[in-house]
């Protein structure tokens, strides 16, 4: 379990987070959201090392962290499935079995791990490729491959799917649903959209200036549809606890 104790982060005068105490139970997934500004990103990078906090504790963080951000960032240099198995570079400990040869992109697409990765990602045909031949949703779905190597135990996703077309973002939806029931990895997932919080999460966070707003556990079944009424009864609720206090 994973343990914030009034933790924040101040720049100067300038509140990035106001102080949010809360726990996360391991192999859970939780959506974030809130209005710009309100801290959700500097909480991931708080959790990722990324920002040092000035205010409060964290407990219970686990040594493998990987973040998840909006764009790949993918070496433009490097076929897929060098990108997916980059951690290895610095920790050769990660590679299933014999080290592949380094210099050759072949040996690393046909290691056991890469495949394995290659084949759930739906990129089983796509392994030699670069990053300029791919489509915003293949790369995106390496960038996740690429974190599901390292094989972390705390996944933090900062709207990773935000700049992707409607149905690519659905697909990568359905995908990560998929992922995390198999992998069992605990996720913090931000996000803008209330429609996304709810298709994902088993638990939602709302933030504002103030720290944690709300703060509701889902008992929707999966797979969840956005025309369902329980869905759209939620979906009302987290609106409204949003703009409450606007004109």
């Amino acid at each position: 379990m994973i343990r914030l104790t009034d933790l924040g982060k101040t720049y100067g005068p300038k509140t990035a987070l106001a102080p949010v105490s809360v726990t996360f139970a391991e192999h859970s997934f939780t959506c974030i959201v809130g209005k710009s500004g309100c801290g959700k990103t500097t909480l991931l990078r708080l959790l990722s090392g990324l920002e040092e906090k000035t205010a409060g504790s964290v407990e219970g963080l686990p040594r493998r962290i990987a973040p998840v951000f909006q764009e790949p960032r993918l070496m433009p240099w490097l076929t897929v499935a060098q990108n997916i198995a980059f951690a290895a570079r610095h920790d050769p400990s990660l590679w299933d079995g014999d080290v592949p040869d380094g210099s050759s992109a072949k040996s690393v697409e046909a290691q056991p791990k890469v495949r394995t990765l290659l084949r759930k990602l739906g990129l089983e045909h796509d392994g030699c490729l670069y990053p300029a031949q791919l489509s915003g949703g293949m790369a995106q779905r390496v960038s996740l491959g690429r974190t599901l190597f390292y094989d972390p135990d705390l996944i933090l996703m900062d709207e990773p799917f935000s700049a992707l077309d409607y149905f690519t973002r659905r697909n990568l939806q359905h995908m990560l649903l998929q992922l995390f029931d198999t992998e069992k990895k605990t996720i913090l997932f931000v996000t803008h959209d209330v429609e996304e919080a709810l298709l994902l999460g088993d638990r939602i966070l709302v933030l504002d200036g103030t720290g944690i707003k709300a703060d509701r556990v889902l008992c929707l079944p999966r797979p969840r549809k956005a025309t369902d009424p329980a869905f759209q009864t939620l979906r009302q609720e987290m609106l409204e606890i949003l703009s409450a206090g606007e004109e």
